[in-house]
């Protein structure tokens, strides 16, 4: 099987394109990635040698590009997205163009060149917040932010071209991910990368916003399952069974790393913050799928390979990062 990755230079893409060359050594795999900010070939460093992968630069949203990437590829699954919310509520307009024209581009390609399987990796935050219960694939959605309204038009376009076409389409919808390679932007990077430094850990509000958390691993193996087993035109939630508010995620980076609780510092709070995201994730289980890491486990493998991996993220965090992060952040601080 030949399977173009799409955003396979980023977080979750890049340790998606690690298991499958080690898991099926008969594929092959072509990675399409802009490279943006959080695009990195350091992600892929050890696979850039192995003769079935190929990487092609290029943006989604480039028909012509899409179409040479596609080309004699048996499958697609779409990791390309703007994907942080902060950045999404101070500029919208990338995120629409990506996460919405971007995977119209992608399925019409999909079309004319008849894919078997075209996997769009999604989020649970296009369900927006609950507070009891969990959401099951059936329910309305109700997205919060710019991100993750971006992320449901995306995921309505897959369907409709499911429906209407009859392409063949499958949505993974999952919790939070954690683990080696992601952008230290995100919640616990940023907080192990600073509390490494001695530097303040940046907490929204109360830190009483919960979200269940997924070791990107086992997200990966999620997708493969759905990828093979799945029922086209299906969608399936993937998470960790692991609920943590922010401030309990906070207190255990610190006590991994040995730092003191004196380095939080509360920050005014997320516009639209949702309170509580979880799925039932019961389909996939059906597929023979479930989470191997426990949260306490993944988390100290996480703050580990941090530790051990300065050479990736320190570059990460230069001026622009920086600047970035003081705009973000510091001006946050609650009176």
């Amino acid at each position: 099987m030949k399977i173009l990755v799409t955003g396979g230079a980023g977080f979750i893409g890049s340790n998606f394109i690690r298991l499958m060359l080690g898991r099926y050594p008969d594929y092959e795999i072509v990675n399409l990635d802009k490279l943006t900010y959080a695009g990195n070939l350091d992600n892929l460093r050890e696979v850039g040698e192995d003769g079935r992968y190929s990487f092609i630069q290029g943006d989604i949203c480039d028909a012509e590009t899409v179409e040479k990437a596609m080309a004699g590829c048996d499958a697609v699954v779409n990791f390309a997205a703007e994907s942080h919310v902060d950045r999404s509520i101070g500029g919208p307009a990338d995120f629409i163009q990506t996460d919405v024209f971007g995977t119209y581009v992608l399925l019409e390609a999909a079309r004319r060149h008849e894919v078997e399987r075209y996997l769009q990796v999604s989020t649970d935050e296009v369900y927006g917040s609950r507070e009891e219960g969990s959401f099951s694939e059936t329910d309305m959605l109700e997205p919060s932010s710019p991100y993750s309204a971006s992320k449901a038009g995306g995921d309505m376009q897959v369907m409709a071209y499911h429906t209407t076409f009859g392409v063949p389409t499958l949505i993974t919808r999952s919790s939070n991910n954690f683990g080696p390679y992601q952008h230290p932007e995100k919640l616990i990077p940023l907080f192990v990368t600073n509390a490494m430094a001695d530097r303040e850990l940046p907490l929204y509000g109360s830190g009483t916003n919960v979200r269940d958390w997924i070791y990107v691993t086992d997200n990966c193996e999620g997708i493969d399952a759905v990828l093979h087993k799945g029922e086209i035109g299906g969608i399936y939630n993937i998470g960790g069974g692991n609920e943590r508010d922010n401030i309990t995620i906070t207190r255990a980076i610190l006590e991994i790393l040995g730092k003191p609780e004196e380095l939080i510092r509360p920050v005014t709070d997320r516009l639209g913050h949702d309170l509580r995201y979880s799925i039932d994730c019961s389909k996939a289980h059906a597929l023979g799928w479930k989470p191997a890491h426990e949260f306490e486990e993944a988390l100290a493998l996480t703050v580990e390979w941090y530790v051990d991996n300065r050479w990736w993220w320190e570059k990460i965090r230069n001026e622009d990062f920086e600047d970035y992060y003081r705009t973000q952040y510091e001006e946050r601080e609650q009176a």
